[in-house]
C-alpha cells in the first residue's frame, strides 16, 4: 500500500472533512474522487466540495460548485460534472476576489451539512504561493476547521503554506508527493478546459430575458454605457442570498437594452456583475469592473 492508498484509507475511516491543497497539476482531484469513491464503498454520505474555480470538475467555471454523492454512479465524470449547487464567485481565477471565494465556500459548506453530508472533501484551486495563496488557504482552513489538511506538493513548495496551517491551527497537516501518473497540463489546454466547461453549462435550452439597469450589484453608474455589459458573465440571485445559476448579457444597441440568456428557466430576482467576458465559443476574457465603471 503506497502512501496515497494508506492515507485514503485512514480518513474514509475516521474524518469529516478534508481539505486537499496544492499547486496545478498535482493530482488533487486525483486523490478527491479516490476519497469519494473509498467514502462510499464504506457507506459514508459524502459530499464534494469543489472550490477551485478555474479547472473544474464540477460544475462551470467562474463558481465554487456542491456534488452531494448517492452511489458510486455519481462519480462517473458526466454525472460528477453536474452540480447540485453553486456559488458565483465571477472570475476564472481567485485572485482578485478571495472574499468571494471564501464566502462561496462557507455557504455551500454549511449546505453540504445541512444536506447530511458526513463526509466533505474539499477541494482547491492551484494558488498555493505569495500573500494571495497563503491568504486564501489560511481562511478556508479558519472557517472550515478540517481535521485533515492533505499537501500535494512537487519538491517543497508547500512548505510555506503549510507551515503557516500547523503553527496556527490544530488540524491534521500530511504532505504527499504527486500521486503517479498525473501528467502536466499546458496554459492552452487549461484554458481549452474552462472553454469546454462553460460551453457545456450553457448547451442546454438556452431562456432569453429582458434586463432593467437597476438590478445590477455593483450598481451601475449614472449614465453608464450598456453596451460595455455585452457578454459580461453573470451570477443569477435567487433574492435569498443564493444562486440560481449563470448567465451572460447581450447589449441590444437598437433598443439601448440587455437581455440575460441562461439555461435557468426560472428569472433572478437580482445578477451579480462578474469580472468575465465570454468570447466566441466561450471562452472566457478578464474583466476589471473597477476599470469598466472608471473608480478605483
Amino acid at each position: 500500500m503506497n502512501e496515497h492508498e494508506a492515507l485514503v484509507e485512514e480518513a474514509v475511516r475516521e474524518r469529516r472533512t478534508v481539505l486537499l491543497v496544492g499547486g496545478l497539476d498535482t493530482g488533487k482531484s486525483t486523490l478527491a474522487r479516490a476519497l469519494l469513491q473509498a467514502a462510499l464503498a464504506a457507506g459514508r454520505a459524502c459530499a464534494f466540495l469543489d472550490a477551485d474555480v478555474g479547472q473544474k470538475t464540477v460544475g462551470p467555471p467562474a463558481t465554487v460548485t456542491l456534488k452531494m454523492l448517492r452511489g458510486p454512479e455519481d462519480l462517473e465524470p458526466d454525472v460528477l460534472a453536474r452540480q447540485d449547487a453553486l456559488w458565483f464567485v465571477g472570475s476564472t481565477s481567485p485572485e482578485g476576489h478571495l472574499l468571494q471565494v471564501v464566502s462561496a465556500v462557507a455557504r455551500l459548506y454549511a449546505m453540504a451539512r445541512e444536506r447530511g453530508a458526513d463526509l466533505v472533501v474539499v477541494d482547491t484551486s492551484g494558488l498555493i504561493s505569495g500573500v494571495h495563496g497563503q491568504v486564501l488557504k489560511y481562511h478556508k482552513v479558519e472557517l472550515l476547521q478540517p481535521d485533515l489538511v492533505v499537501g500535494l506538493q512537487r519538491g517543497e513548495e508547500l512548505l510555506p503554506l503549510l507551515g503557516v496551517i500547523q503553527r496556527f491551527f490544530a488540524t491534521q497537516v500530511v504532505p504527499l508527493g504527486v500521486p503517479p501518473g498525473v501528467v502536466p497540463t499546458s496554459v492552452e489546454r487549461r484554458a481549452e478546459n474552462r472553454e469546454r466547461a462553460m460551453a457545456r453549462y450553457f448547451g442546454e435550452e438556452l431562456h432569453r430575458f429582458r434586463v432593467k439597469p437597476t438590478v445590477f450589484m455593483p450598481a451601475l453608474p449614472p449614465l453608464f454605457d450598456l453596451g460595455q455589459l455585452d457578454r459580461l458573465l453573470v451570477g443569477l440571485s435567487d433574492g435569498a442570498g443564493g444562486y440560481l445559476g449563470l448567465g451572460y448579457l447581450e447589449h441590444l444597441p437598437e433598443e439601448g437594452s440587455l437581455r440575460l440568456i441562461t439555461p435557468v428557466a426560472a428569472g433572478p430576482k437580482a445578477l451579480r456583475l462578474g469580472s468575465v467576458r465570454l468570447e466566441n465559443g466561450y471562452r472566457a476574457k478578464r474583466v476589471d469592473l473597477r476599470s469598466l465603471f472608471g473608480s478605483g
